[in-house]
């Protein structure tokens, strides 16, 4: 098989190819022989985007850094073929000790080896690696090993020595910077030891000292560069859902954002708030900040559901949000419906309404799906940012806990600023999880601190 990197001529051929007509492409196709024409699907120089190739130079980390569904994970499984193969440009030999770092075993598993665009997809039949279950490792046929390393047991990278790695969603880790600094340690042998390191940014100290590090060099695609490998009705719907958006940037876009000066929250703290068991709660609440219109256009209907663990001194009081269950463009009827689905859902105990805008409306669009739901009703006497630091606050004293998966809220929360709502539109996620956290432990709170006649 020809190098898949050692041929000029072949780097970003089918680019070149599907720009012309039907007659380059035949002509291509009919020179070339059963060897090539077996060949070609592998030859990866040749598929490959611009941001999929390692760039030129004395580096130490290449970062590639995109969208979601941008082809980083292809081009780390890629890279990692390369240099187990020997077929990187300057490369003195082929790797023989690699690290497969990802978040967990499951992942760095069913990703970057089993997964559609990962290492047992990109590799040829004569050059495929074999999985070795029991010892969690890729066996190549040239003797060159990949073993399975985790974000969750740094330690783990102590011992063991390459002299290549890749890194799977760095930004994501909650180990982060432990598991780089080991890594860099570990790599040391060979001439010119690298690591490849794919993920969609977040502003995490970690990514930002790999970004600055002068032996790091950086490639970077929107998710859009990718399209032609996904599927329409994807982009369609996240194009929909979050272009324009804090969050859009960061997993369309892949742009490394910078926090909102004077913001509320930072995204450094809420991945510090993530947790993954939950306790025993003894409030559920459903905090509702209802949308006046629907259609496309129209403001979201925020639906946050909020646990508490209320024991003890009032001051001592913990919460965790569940589940962002917002709708946008929906009726008076499916939104509220989504809101009782979710008290349902997660037990609640209590739905929380907004009812500035709607009135007595909400309360009667609510009983008319359920007679029988019990709703609170609150008026915002003050603006969203005074009713919002307060909460903001809890977090700040590590009194509020988040599960995975709120990214739309949690964008939302990191636009909040002391002036406003960065960006436009409406913070309705942030609104009803402030009325959410309002109800279990702030009313709570100024009731236990209110003064009150003792009795004599």
């Amino acid at each position: 098989m020809p190098s898949i990197w050692g041929d000029s001529g072949l780097r970003l051929g089918a680019s070149w190819i599907g720009s012309g007509d039907a007659a380059r492409q035949e002509k291509f196709l009919n020179e070339l022989d059963e060897g090539e024409l077996l060949a070609l699907p592998y030859l990866f120089e040749f598929w490959a985007m611009l941001h999929q190739l390692p760039p030129e130079g004395n580096w130490r980390a290449w970062v590639v850094m995109g969208g979601r569904g941008a082809g980083k994970t292809r081009a780390g499984a890629e890279w990692v073929r390369a240099r187990v193969e020997g077929d990187l440009p300057l490369d003195p030999g082929a790797c023989k000790r690699v690290a497969l770092v990802g978040e967990t075993v499951e992942q760095v598993r069913e990703v970057m080896i089993f997964g559609d665009s990962g290492i047992l997809a990109c590799s040829p039949p004569d050059r495929r690696p074999t999985w070795e279950a029991s010892r969690k490792r890729l066996v190549w046929p040239n003797g060159a090993i990949a073993t399975i390393h985790t974000a969750h047991d740094p330690e783990s990278l102590r011992g063991p020595q390459f002299d290549a790695a890749w890194v799977d969603e760095l930004a994501k880790w909650k180990k982060g910077q432990e598991t780089w600094d080991q890594l860099q340690f570990a790599l040391r042998l060979g001439a010119q030891p690298q690591v490849c390191v794919t993920t969609t940014p977040r502003n995490v100290p970690v990514l930002r000292k790999l970004l600055a590090s002068p032996s790091t060099v950086t490639t970077h695609a929107p998710t859009e560069a990718n399209a032609a490998n996904l599927a329409s009705s994807f982009l369609q719907e996240v194009r929909a859902r979050y272009q324009g958006s804090r969050l859009g940037r960061q997993e369309l876009d892949g742009v490394l954002l910078a926090e909102a000066e004077g913001a509320l929250w930072t995204m450094a703290a809420l991945e510090a708030a993530r947790i993954t068991k939950l306790p025993d709660f003894d409030r559920i609440v459903v905090g509702l900040d209802p949308a006046t219109t629907n259609g496309a256009g129209s403001d979201e209907c925020g639906i946050v559901v909020v646990g508490a663990q209320t024991r003890g001194p009032v001051q001592d009081w913990r919460a965790v949000v569940l589940a962002d269950c917002t709708v946008q463009g929906a009726t008076p009827h499916q939104w509220a419906r989504a809101a009782i689905r979710a008290m349902e859902h997660y037990g609640g105990d209590r739905l929380i309404a907004e009812v500035n805008q709607g009135g007595q409306m909400v309360a009667e669009v609510l009983r008319g799906v359920d007679p029988l739901v019990p709703i609170k009703s609150v008026h915002a006497s003050r603006g969203k940012v005074a009713r919002a630091e307060p909460v903001a606050a809890l977090y700040e004293q590590g009194r509020v806990r988040h599960v995975a998966g709120l990214d739309a809220l949690e964008d939302q929360m990191c636009r909040m600023t002391a002036q406003g709502f960065e960006g436009g539109g409406s913070p309705d996620r942030v609104d009803a999880l402030v009325w959410a956290l309002h109800e279990l432990i702030i009313e709570p709170s100024v009731k236990w601190r209110a003064p009150a006649v003792r009795g004599l």
